[in-house]
């Protein structure tokens, strides 16, 4: 179901264990599977591959019942100074369907938009403590018709990564994103997240997650949860749950997937 363009994506991806150097190596950390993005920046000369296997979110509101499935979205994270890397997020396959009271169907599918990411690690990147960091996205409208609003926007983000003690690890993120509403007006929406994770063994973990976003319509919260298995210093495979707590918030997402540094 991939398009031609992810394909070839992808397949570079996979070949490009070769990037490697010498760099020291750090231990891996992920931007998956919470919305907390993390502070921390791959190490330089590595690339890092964070993966769904498939991601399905279900929505009802005003009689209108949504389904989404996403088909092997990635983020393609290449580190090029020591606290600094640049993303790269693709959407191969979305397919979108929605459902209307007296059964009337509308399904759309094609590839999805791009998203370029620059990350900067202000502290913490190679010692234990508060670690920090800025983010910067730009969205390019490469999507099918139906499936995007056809706009350039952005985003500015600071994550925080801490130590809550009792063997607790905790992260938040607060950033501002530009959007273009249905209205065609440009707006600021503030986007507030809070995680909390623990080891449940060696090699086993799992979080709790809270998620806010303001400023574009009603307010969306959700109460994200999940676990992680690591395999070795480089493979994470991991699955969660999303749930809507607002009104307008999706009432279900579910998804899995696979972190993987070359």
């Amino acid at each position: 179901m991939l398009t031609g363009i992810g394909r070839s994506i992808l397949w570079m991806i996979l070949l490009s264990g070769g990037m490697a150097s010498a760099a020291p190596m750090r231990e891996m950390t992920t931007d998956r599977p919470d919305a907390t993005e993390s502070p921390f920046t791959v190490p330089p000369g590595r690339v890092q591959l964070e993966l769904d296997f498939g991601g399905y979110t279900r929505d009802r509101e005003s009689g209108v019942r949504q389904t989404e499935w996403q088909i092997m979205p990635f983020n393609l994270r290449i580190g090029v100074g020591r606290d600094f890397e640049l993303g790269l997020f693709v959407a191969p396959q979305m397919v979108v369907t929605e459902t209307v009271s007296g059964g009337l169907r509308v399904r759309r599918s094609g590839f999805g938009d791009l998203i370029l990411r620059a990350k900067w690690n202000g502290a913490g990147n190679d010692v234990e403590g508060l670690a920090w960091g800025v983010i910067s996205d730009l969205k390019l409208p490469t999507a099918a018709d139906g499936l995007s609003n056809d706009q350039v926007e952005g985003a500015l983000t600071l994550p925080l990564a801490f130590d809550l003690g009792l063997d607790w690890s905790g992260g938040a993120m607060t950033g501002v994103e530009w959007v273009r509403s249905t209205a065609w007006r440009d707006r600021i929406v503030w986007v507030n997240t809070l995680a909390a994770g623990r080891d449940l063994s060696e090699n086993t973990g799992f979080f709790l997650e809270l998620t806010s976003a303001t400023g574009d319509g009603p307010h969306v919260a959700t109460f994200n949860c999940g676990l992680t298995r690591r395999f070795g210093p480089d493979v994470q495979l991991d699955g969660g749950v999303n749930l809507g707590l607002s009104r307008v918030a999706p009432d279900l997402g579910v998804f899995v997937g696979l972190a993987r540094r070359f």
